[in-house]
């Protein structure tokens, strides 16, 4: 079980978040994908890469990229992410699948499907 994705966050008129590697099973594949991405992913924009500077954040699971092009700095940060409701660890996938009463509040984050679909 597992679905493991590699993801970049930045903002470019807004916040984004953009998918570049989906459906890996483990946690260990995911970081594989994740430092394969660090020094080759480009952002959509058009950037002519002169120098790319990478820092890691204290967790080792999430990374700053900055990219110096010929006019501008680009920024972003690139991690990685589990579904919660596909995770490995029973316990975080039973309660992301549980159903919660509309009274009741969740003690954690859960996927769900909104009524009617």
């Amino acid at each position: 079980m597992g679905n493991w994705v590699v993801i970049a966050e930045y903002y470019s008129d807004t916040y984004r978040t953009e998918f570049i590697c989906r459906g890996q099973e483990t946690k260990d594949q995911a970081l594989t994908a994740l430092h394969a991405a660090l020094h080759t992913y480009l952002p959509s924009k058009n950037i002519v890469e002169k120098r790319r500077r990478v820092y890691r954040y204290a967790d080792q699971e999430s990374y700053l990229v900055v990219i110096k092009g010929k006019l501008t700095e680009w920024e972003c940060t690139l991690r990685i992410a589990e579904l919660i409701s596909d995770s490995a660890d029973p316990a975080v996938a039973k309660r992301a699948q549980m159903d919660v009463d509309a009274a009741e509040v969740a003690d954690g984050p859960q996927d769900r499907i909104p009524p009617g679909y």
